[in-house]
């Protein structure tokens, strides 16, 4: 019996299987065990990586977000309204064959938008090019989920299935669980909240299918056994995702409302250019960038040509950032960094003299 095949029965066992506390060590192991078979899927195999060739596409820019959808959603129609780049669009499937970039030019960041082609039910097996649509999308910022508004919620969920499948976790923070496996003692278990969930005897179970006899386990929150189970593994994905519905104008305004109304959702119509400014918005506010102006000791803070950071970066991150490309030879210098959040509020920071900088 094959990986597939093996998976296929297991999903069937889970379904068929009623949830209950007699039935939730029996559910926790077969969650353990379809998780260590999605993975083994995942693994390139070597003569697959001979025969073809995957998206090999270099990160630039300040943020990278990737276009995942059904075919014939209207990315490619997005990538061409919102970039400088012409994606080939038509009214019938599988029009994009390949990774297309293209980079949005918002509040002088530079965002590289990958569109990607279109995956179908079954891309987590390898239908298709799931699995290197997949593969790029584990290395975006963020993921923008183009769905036909004409097609319900059916679209939304099959690809959610889809990616949940394949270790990427949308719109959710990573398990608060310490785990780290030890040489030798055991299973030390510990948990500094009440949980519903998990039990000690359900994590030594899991534990014992990846053959781990010896860790330390501590729960900082009430998890469930799928995330304690994304935790063992390690290569989980955790990013934002906007659902953006397109093609509107071809609902109610009943639908359209109701759809707007949804978590983490925007509505927007490429054919008639609606809410596209919106949407850049939201998706400014999803990557968490913000602009950092400079300016030189007595003169005027120059806000054409901002440095783009994530939030939270200190200023440290500022200093070294335009630096970056001359690290190698420069001597120790004196720093000083005017940070202004618009052209009517300013802070002055400075950051000091710095003597020496040690990463230089």
């Amino acid at each position: 019996m094959g990986i597939l095949e093996k998976i296929s029965e297991i999903e069937k066992e889970i379904a068929r299987t009623q949830k209950n506390k007699a039935t939730e060590y029996h559910l926790g192991l077969l969650k353990a065990k379809l998780a260590k078979y999605r993975a083994q899927l995942l693994e390139p195999s070597k003569s697959a990586a001979a025969k073809g060739e995957g998206f090999d596409v270099m990160k630039s820019g300040d943020a990278r977000v990737a276009l995942i959808g059904f075919p014939s959603v209207g990315k490619s129609t997005f990538l061409s309204l919102m970039t400088s780049t012409a994606s080939e669009a038509a009214s019938y499937e599988f029009t994009t064959l390949t990774c297309i970039p293209g980079v949005i030019e918002y509040k002088g960041a530079n965002i590289q938008l990958l569109d990607l082609p279109g995956i179908i039910e079954g891309a987590a097996q390898g239908k298709g090019r799931g699995r290197q649509v997949i593969a790029v999308a584990r290395t975006a910022d963020v993921v923008i989920m183009m769905l036909d508004a004409t097609k319900g919620e059916v679209q939304r969920s099959l690809l959610e299935k889809e990616l949940e499948s394949v270790g990427i976790r949308l719109n959710k923070c990573k398990p608060n669980i310490y785990f780290k496996p030890k040489k030798g003692g055991g299973i030390s278990f510990n948990s500094t909240v009440t949980l519903t969930q998990c039990s000690e005897k359900l994590v030594q179970l899991i534990l014992h299918e990846y053959k781990i006899f010896n860790a330390e386990v501590l729960f900082r929150e009430d998890c469930s056994p799928d995330e304690f189970i994304d935790v063992i593994v390690g290569n989980r994905v955790y990013m934002p995702c906007l659902y953006v519905y397109n093609k509107i104008d071809q609902i109610s305004m009943e639908e359209v409302d109701r759809l707007a109304r949804r978590p983490n959702s925007v509505v927007i119509s490429c054919g008639m250019k609606l809410n596209l400014d919106y949407l850049l918005e939201k998706l400014w506010e999803y990557l968490a960038l913000t602009c950092i102006f400079t300016k030189k000791r007595g003169q005027r803070p120059d806000f054409t040509d901002a440095i783009i950071l994530r939030k939270g970066a200190s200023v440290e991150h500022v200093a070294l950032r335009p630096l970056a490309a001359y690290t190698h030879r420069l001597d120790p210098v004196s720093v000083w960094i005017h940070l202004c959040l618009s052209p009517q509020v300013s802070s002055f920071v400075s950051s000091g003299i710095f003597s020496s900088l040690s990463s230089w």
